[in-house]
Formats: C-alpha cells, sequence, structure tokens
C-alpha cells in the first residue's frame, strides 16, 4: 500500500508541475476592426468524437461566451430550421457545404463561426483518469469568405482514485468544465464585438 501511496504522490507532483494553461494559439485578421462583425451564426459542430453530447455542449458555450465579448446572440434553433430548409428537414447536413455567402444571405448574418471537436476522451489507467478536450474555431467572413479569426485550444482534466468506479463518477463530472475551458480560452483571443461593454 505504501508503494501505491508514493506513485500517487509523484502523479501529482507531475500535475503540479506542468504549471497553467497558456493563451490559446490564434490568428486574427489584420483588417479585423474594419469588417464590421457584429452577428455570427455558429454553425453545428464538426464533431470527430464519440461523446455526440459534447457537440452540443460545446456549441451552446461558444454562443454564451459571444455574448459576453460583446456578440448578439442569434438563437442555435434560429439558425438550425433555417439551414434544415436546404437540406429538406435533413439534420444530418454537411456543414462544410454551405458556403459562408449563402449562410449570410440565408440569416442576414456578417459571419459564420465553424467549430470542430477533435478530442473529447478520457482513458483509464490503473488511478488515474486523464480527461481530454480539443478544439478548433474558425470565423469566416459571409461577404468574402475570408478567415476572420482562428483559435484551437486543447486541455486536460486529470482526475485520481483507488478504483475505475470512482475514476469514471470524476470524469463524468469533468467533461463540462473542460469543454467551457477550451472555449473560453480560445474566445478570449477574438476581437471584442461592439456591444461590449469592456
Amino acid at each position: 500500500m505504501d508503494r501505491y501511496i508514493r506513485i500517487f504522490a509523484l502523479l501529482i507532483a507531475f500535475v503540479m508541475i506542468q504549471g497553467c494553461a497558456s493563451k490559446a494559439p490564434h490568428t486574427v485578421n489584420s483588417g479585423y476592426s474594419k469588417k464590421g462583425t457584429r452577428l455570427i451564426a455558429i454553425l453545428p459542430v464538426s464533431n470527430k468524437t464519440d461523446n455526440t453530447k459534447a457537440g452540443q455542449i460545446l456549441r451552446e458555450m461558444i454562443l454564451n461566451e459571444l455574448y459576453f465579448k460583446g456578440y448578439p446572440k442569434i438563437p442555435l434553433s434560429v439558425i438550425d430550421e433555417k439551414l434544415s430548409k436546404i437540406y429538406k428537414g435533413n439534420v444530418d447536413f454537411k456543414r462544410d457545404a454551405i458556403p459562408p455567402k449563402t449562410i449570410g444571405e440565408l440569416l442576414g448574418v456578417d459571419a459564420v463561426l465553424y467549430a470542430t471537436m477533435d478530442q473529447c476522451s478520457t482513458s483509464f489507467a490503473f488511478f488515474y483518469a486523464p480527461t481530454h478536450v480539443s478544439v478548433y474555431f474558425e470565423l469566416r467572413s459571409a461577404k468574402t469568405d475570408e478567415i476572420l479569426w482562428s483559435a484551437q485550444h486543447k486541455t486536460v482534466k486529470r482526475n485520481y482514485g483507488i478504483s475505475r468506479e470512482h475514476l469514471e463518477m470524476e470524469s463524468c463530472q469533468v467533461y463540462e468544465p473542460a469543454i467551457q475551458e477550451v472555449v473560453g480560452t480560445a474566445i478570449q483571443t477574438l476581437p471584442d464585438g461592439p456591444d461590449s461593454v469592456s
């Protein structure tokens, strides 16, 4: 048992050495402030993971973060309803098949935000279970199709426990905060919107 305590202590020390997360890698179009970007349509997430619920959670969190950055909310249901008309009710449309200009005309928006969830999973090993979340964001002009902003961020939430059941329970509780961290860190790099109070 003493051996397990030492291993556990080493893992905690390793995590502490990792330090705080840095700013998300990102790019901002040099003329962003002149583009008049106010209304942003958030398309359904391209979810490359097995966690089907994670994509919807991610999209809702993006909507809220954009609002706090000073961009008006466009209800996701309104976006989906308009898109479903193009695809005659087929909800499994390929989002990349619709050019940003078409979405701009359809919804009257200035830009379209695409999000790709590359990872949202937990791996289990002995008494350690890291949860990984990785997302790529891209904002395109609905007028010119150019990239206005892009960012990528990933995080790892580490859980420790003495049983698989405990680790599974802990992991279920951290994946939403992990998604929130990824969204919050990435959206911080987006220039403030026109309704920003800061």
